[in-house]
């Protein structure tokens, strides 16, 4: 029996645990996750956290751009997320790979079918490959969207199953509700036009992107038919519990 694929994209405030440094913890969570649900489905992981990484351990001085300082930050910090995932996957028994990419890769059809084929050569062989966005030669997730768009993208690309957006709340709440202070999720959903007017315009403390760019993200997804869930990725287990609808979460489908 063929597993079912699931795009997992985790940003930079869940892999943070809304603090100044990668969580251990919550790669670690994500690894056990990911063992335990080996027989059925296979990942694609989208991540960001470069930057996150890079400031843990400099502070770089310069009188550019602010986003050129980002684009040094990220090429700083990768290998030290990817050094990250691949000691706590290992631990587990799981195998990792680097894939970056960019926004550009996506028009080219014939980049478009390195991906896929590198992927599909990479999952088959029992790795995991981690893609990122190519942050030193390009600035699109720096400036929007917390590599939301690119996971969505990359999901199309490959006909995954699931997409799944990992990030700090339950999923998208009721506009009144979450104006009350006592946030209720909205469960599911097919007409993205009637969560545009839900949602408000926040982001989270190192993410770029806010419900917004999930919600575009969804709507890449659902062209292809392939359902978006956003989860609270803070949570352990959310994988888990998510799959075995144990926890409130927006599937949008």
């Amino acid at each position: 029996m063929s597993k079912k694929r699931i795009l997992l994209k985790i940003g930079s405030n869940t892999l943070t645990k809304e603090t100044n440094h990668i969580s251990r913890g919550k790669i670690e969570d994500l690894g056990m996750q990911i063992a335990a649900l080996n027989d059925q489905y296979e990942f694609v992981i989208v991540s960001s956290g470069a930057i996150a990484a890079a400031k843990q351990f400099v502070k770089l001085e310069s009188n550019g751009k602010e986003i050129v300082v980002k684009q040094a930050l990220a090429s700083i910090g990768q290998p030290h997320l990817m050094r990250i995932f691949h000691e706590n996957f290992s631990d587990l028994g799981l195998l990792t790979s680097q894939c970056l990419l960019s926004y550009s890769d996506f028009e080219k059809e014939q980049s478009k079918v390195n991906i896929v084929n590198t992927i599909n050569v990479l999952v088959d062989n029992n790795y995991i490959p981690i893609i990122n966005e190519n942050d030193t030669v390009a600035t699109d997730e720096i400036r929007f969207g917390d590599n939301d768009k690119l996971a969505a993208l990359t999901a199309v690309l490959l006909n995954v199953d699931i997409l799944i957006i990992a990030t700090n709340t339950n999923g998208i709440y009721t506009k009144a509700s979450f104006k009350n202070e006592n946030p209720e999720t909205i469960l599911q959903v097919s007409d993205l036009s009637l969560l545009e007017n839900e949602i408000g315009d926040s982001k989270s403390s190192h993410g770029t992107g806010g419900m917004q760019s999930k919600i575009e993200a969804a709507a890449i997804a659902k062209s292809a038919n392939i359902e978006t869930w956003i989860v609270n990725g803070l949570n352990d287990n959310f994988i888990l519990n998510a799959l075995n609808n144990k926890i409130p979460f927006t599937k949008i489908v």
